[in-house]
C-alpha cells in the first residue's frame, strides 16, 4: 500500500480499486498479443476466474489491514506468504528444499508470532483501531497470495505466460470492477483525484507483495 493513501487517509476510498488499473493493463497488453497471434485456451477459463478472485481478494485483505493496523505489522505480516509457498510448492509441485530453508521458515514463523504478541500488549504503538482484525485481514491476505503465486509458478511452467496475464488480467478487472460499483461507488463519487492518487494506484500492487 503506498504511503501516499495512508497519509491521505484514503485508504478505505481506494482499497477496492487500488489494483483495477493493474488488471485493466494486464488485460490491454497481454490480451491484444494473446488475440493478434490467434492463440487457443490451454486451461478451462473457469480456472482463471478462481484465480483472479484469490488475487483480488488477497490484496483487498492486505489494504483493508491498513485501517486496523501499524504499518511495521502489515509489512512484517505479510511475509507469512512464504512459509505458505514453501508448504504449497511441496504439497502440490513436489520442490525439495533443504535444512537450511526449512530453518528459514522456522524463522519466519516464529516472527509472525512474535509480531501478534507485540501488537496485543502493546495497543498503544501499534497505530491501529483494531489491531487483531488488522493482523488476521493480512495473514489472510497472505495466504490467498501464496495460492496464486503457486497457481501462477504452476501454470506458467505448464501452460502459457501470455495466456494466464491475459485471463487473470480479465477476470481481476471485473471482479474489482464489481467490488468497486457495489461498495465505493459514493466514496469513489467524493475522493479526491489528484495526481498522487492516480500514480500511487500503477505501483500499489508491487508495493503490496
Amino acid at each position: 500500500m503506498p504511503n501516499n493513501l495512508t497519509r491521505n487517509g484514503q485508504e478505505n476510498e481506494v482499497a477496492c480499486p487500488h489494483s483495477f488499473f493493474n488488471y485493466v493493463l494486464l488485460t490491454v497488453v497481454y490480451g491484444s498479443t494473446f488475440i493478434i497471434r490467434r492463440k487457443t485456451l490451454k486451461v478451462r477459463w473457469y480456472y482463471y476466474l478462481l484465480l483472479a478472485i484469490l488475487d483480488v481478494e488477497g490484496n483487498f485483505s492486505v489494504v483493508k489491514a491498513y485501517q486496523y493496523t501499524s504499518l511495521t505489522s502489515v509489512m512484517l505480516l505479510d511475509c507469512w506468504t512464504i512459509p505458505c509457498v514453501l508448504l504449497l510448492t511441496w504439497l502440490f509441485i513436489k520442490t525439495k528444499y533443504n535444512v537450511g530453508q526449512l530453518i528459514g521458515v522456522c524463522i519466519c514463523i516464529l516472527g509472525l508470532v512474535l509480531v501478534i504478541l507485540s501488537d496485543v500488549h502493546a495497543k498503544d504503538r501499534s497505530g491501529g483501531s483494531n489491531v487483531l482484525l488488522g493482523d488476521a485481514l493480512v495473514i489472510i491476505g497472505a495466504i490467498l497470495y501464496a495460492f496464486t503465486n503457486v497457481s501462477e509458478e504452476f501454470l506458467i511452467k505448464n501452460v502459457d505466460f501470455l495466456e494466464l496475464m491475459t485471463f487473470l488480467g480479465l477476470f481481476g478487472s471485473i471482479i474489482s470492477g464489481i467490488q468497486v460499483a457495489i461498495k465505493k461507488r459514493k466514496e469513489l463519487a467524493n475522493t479526491s483525484w489528484n495526481r498522487d492518487v492516480i500514480l500511487s494506484f500503477s505501483g500499489s500492487e508491487m508495493q503490496d507483495r
